[in-house]
């Protein structure tokens, strides 16, 4: 009899993880259970304690844990007896993904779209992307903005912001430039409000009309409209039109990563449709498979030059995971769950904007929808030209702590992991965010009060 048959609990899972899983591990290292049960936006651990997730496979369970509509499509996928796997060769179920994800997005992008199944990752479809721009613009240039988040494939991280990964990662894809993007708080040029996204556009333009800028024209540029791994930081509308205006003006591809904004999340079906922009490429990944891995890109098909298996993967054929992800759209479009995120998503932003007005060290609360994040600093000491402060990341991760252990998940992200963030599933009602704000506000004190007798000696 297996040792795990006699003894379940979170320690044994633990010590037994911690022997035989890679030390690349990251998730287990801040939220320390084992989950054997998990329904909606609860989930329990090996000792029979129950936690609201708010974390939601970072984004990936669009109705939570095991819901009703995702159980029926996986269910009925298996009792017809329907292939589980069919590399990309076409079936019904794979048709039928197709058509509902093709009535969900903007007309002028679906009268023109083609679509690319990849492997199971965000990552892979993003690569595949960068592929396909390559191949249609004979170019190689990739404009991509500090701060973003494109995955963790030796192609995705040399697009991504963030350097920790990269240290030691010798030869990553070249000819990727970094623009300013416009994080309000900590805004790159120093002055912070709407001044900072007209800066970033008018930089961003001239660099391109700049036969001196040292930056070949590129076959495309990336971004997210909130950066999720960055901070939950929203891009300004205004903004994202701009964008949208210079890349068009010079025939410049532009890539909307939707890997964790995607399927109502910010409070539209996709992200972009907040500033009413199409863009010429999107990568769907996370909620698109219904809580199954899947991905894809969507482009217009006047990209569509490359040849067959340019793109390649075994696992495009996930059958569970599309049936999966047509259910969830339907139900997130039945039942306004992009809307009902927008309305949660300001509930949440207000309450938590109430508690900073008591807290100082709650440098900044933004976010769209149910994507947001709260910026720990020390408010004894200012960083930079704007109003903002030194990032605190020790007291963020204590405060996440102090969530876990009142049940309440939660992830901790953006600059020097100092930005608290939160990702519940799009099912979560009135009355369960409630509770949520609750638990953090009692963490919130709890962790000051430690940090502030800390302070004392």
């Amino acid at each position: 009899m297996s040792i795990f048959q006699i003894d379940k609990t979170n320690e044994l899972y633990l010590k037994q993880q911690e022997k035989r899983e890679s030390n690349a591990r990251s998730y287990p290292r801040r939220i320390p259970i084992a989950i054997e049960e998990a329904e909606g936006i609860y989930v329990k651990d090996a000792d029979g304690r129950k936690y609201i997730d708010c974390l939601a496979g970072a984004g990936t369970l669009a109705l939570g844990h095991n819901h009703p509509a995702v159980i029926k499509a996986i269910e009925k996928v298996l009792h017809d007896k329907r292939p589980l796997h069919t590399l990309d060769i076409t079936t019904p179920v794979k048709e039928e993904f197709v058509s509902e994800v093709f009535r969900s997005l903007p007309e002028e992008l679906a009268n023109n779209a083609k679509i690319q199944f990849c492997g199971p990752t965000g990552g892979d479809a993003i690569e595949a992307a960068i592929k396909l721009v390559k191949t249609a613009t004979g170019r190689r240039s990739i404009l991509s903005f500090q701060g973003g988040y494109h995955g963790a494939t030796h192609g995705t991280m040399a697009l991504s912001g963030n350097l920790g990964p990269k240290a030691k990662v010798q030869g990553l894809m070249p000819d990727v430039h970094f623009m300013p993007y416009p994080y309000a708080y900590r805004c790159p040029f120093g002055v912070g409000g709407e001044e900072s996204h007209k800066i970033s556009s008018r930089y961003i333009e001239n660099l391109l009309d700049d036969p001196e800028s040292g930056i070949l024209p590129p076959a495309a540029m990336i971004l997210e409209v909130v950066q999720g791994e960055g901070g939950s930081i929203p891009a300004p509308v205004e903004w994202l039109r701009e964008i949208r205006r210079i890349t068009k003006e010079r025939d410049i591809p532009l890539i909307i990563d939707e890997v964790q904004t995607g399927i109502g999340r910010t409070g539209k079906l996709f992200a972009f449709e907040h500033a009413d922009i199409v863009p010429d490429v999107v990568v769907l990944s996370k909620a698109i498979g219904g809580s199954l891995p899947l991905s894809v890109v969507i482009y217009d098909k006047k990209l569509d030059k490359w040849s067959p298996g340019a793109h390649i993967g075994t696992f495009r054929g996930n059958q569970m995971a599309m049936a999966a992800g047509t259910a969830t759209l339907r139900f997130v479009k039945e039942n306004h769950l992009a809307e009902h995120a927008a309305a949660l998503g300001n509930k949440l932003i207000q309450e938590l904007s109430e508690l900073q007005n008591l807290v100082p060290e709650m440098g900044d609360v933004r976010g769209r929808g149910l994507m947001v994040g709260v910026e720990m600093v020390n408010p004894s000491e200012p960083a930079g030209g704007t109003n903002c402060f030194k990032a605190n990341p020790q007291l963020a991760s204590r405060i996440q702590r102090e969530c876990f252990n009142r049940g309440l998940i939660l992830e901790v992200g953006g600059r020097h992991g100092s930005v608290i963030r939160f990702l519940p599933p799009l099912i979560i009602t009135d009355v369960q965010l409630e509770e949520v704000i609750a638990i953090f506000k009692e963490a919130v004190l709890a962790a000051l009060e430690v940090e502030h007798d800390e302070n004392k000696f």
